[in-house]
C-alpha cells in the first residue's frame, strides 16, 4: 500500500464511517479496488482507530463528563444503548465475518440502507425530542439497530439515525446521540480487532503508509461529524439513500457481469 492508496482509503472511512452510506462497505470496494484484500483486518483496524479519535476529538467534552460521572444520565444512556450491540455482536460474530469476507450481498445491503434512510425521513411521526428526553427505551432501540449495522454494507450510522428518527426524536439530535454512541461501538471493535491480530496472519503494510491512512481517517471523520449534525439540522437523508441505492445497482451489475 502506496501513500496515495493510504490518503484515498482514510479518507473514504473517515467521511463514510459517519455520513450514512457505510464505511465498511466503502472500504470493502477501496480495498477490492487497490488489491488490499488480505490487509483487511489490520488495515482496518488503524482505520477504525483514527475514526476513534475523531469522535473522541468532537466529544471530548462530553466524554470527560461521562468519565467523571459514569453512572450519570448519559453514562447510563451509553450501556443501555451498547448492550444490544453487544449482544448481536457476538451471538452473530462468525456468520458477520463470513459474510464480510465474500462480499456476495454487498449491493443488496447498499439497497437496504437507501430503503431505511428514505423511510426514516419520510417518518411522519418523528417529532422533536432533544438529548435530554432521550429515554432508555429509545437508547436500547437504537443499539438494537446499531447491532444490526454490522453487516458490510449496512451503514451505522445510517441506522441509528433512522432509528432515533423513528423514536421521534429530532434529526440533529439523532446525529448527536448516534455518533455519541460510536464511540463505545467504535472502541469494542477495534478490541476484537486487535484480539484477532494477536492470534492470526496479516500482511505486512509499510508504517508510513498506515500512519497516513490513520490520519487521514481521523481527520476527515473529524470534519464528516461536524458537517452532519449541521447538514441535519435544515437537511434531508434522501440524498444518501439515492447514493446508496445508486452505489448498490452498480455493485449488483458488476456481480451480475462476472467482472466483481
Amino acid at each position: 500500500m502506496d501513500w496515495l492508496e493510504a490518503t484515498v482509503l482514510g479518507i473514504i472511512q473517515g467521511l463514510t464511517e459517519f455520513l450514512p452510506v457505510s464505511s465498511t462497505g466503502h472500504l470493502y470496494l477501496g480495498r477490492h479496488l487497490f488489491g488490499l484484500d488480505e490487509a483487511g483486518l489490520f488495515l482496518d483496524t488503524m482505520l477504525h482507530l483514527g475514526t476513534l479519535l475523531a469522535v473522541l476529538a468532537v466529544y471530548r467534552e462530553e466524554v470527560t463528563a461521562v468519565l467523571k460521572d459514569p453512572f450519570g444520565p448519559m453514562g447510563r444512556l451509553l450501556v443501555a444503548g451498547t448492550i444490544p450491540t453487544v449482544i448481536i455482536g457476538l451471538a452473530f460474530k462468525d456468520f458477520f465475518e463470513e459474510i464480510s469476507e465474500t462480499g456476495v450481498t454487498i449491493g443488496w445491503e447498499f439497497l437496504v440502507t437507501g430503503w431505511i434512510l428514505w423511510l426514516s425521513d419520510n417518518w411522519k411521526r418523528h417529532g422533536h425530542k432533544g438529548l435530554e428526553e432521550i429515554s432508555y427505551t429509545d437508547a436500547v432501540f437504537i443499539g438494537t439497530f446499531q447491532g444490526a449495522a454490522i453487516l458490510p454494507a449496512i451503514s451505522r450510522s445510517g441506522l441509528t439515525i433512522a432509528a432515533a428518527l423513528f423514536r421521534r426524536i429530532d434529526k440533529s439530535t439523532a446525529a448527536h446521540f448516534s455518533f455519541f454512541l460510536s464511540i463505545p461501538a467504535i472502541a469494542g471493535a477495534l478490541l476484537l480487532q486487535f484480539v484477532d491480530l494477536m492470534s492470526g496472519q496479516t500482511q505486512v503494510l509499510p508504517l508510513s503508509s498506515l500512519l497516513m491512512a490513520t490520519l487521514m481517517s481521523a481527520l476527515f471523520g473529524y470534519l464528516a461529524v461536524r458537517w452532519m449534525i449541521n447538514l441535519l439540522k435544515r437537511g434531508s437523508l434522501k440524498i444518501f439513500a439515492a447514493y446508496v441505492w445508486g452505489l448498490g445497482l452498480v455493485v449488483l451489475f458488476f456481480q451480475w457481469t462476472g467482472r466483481f
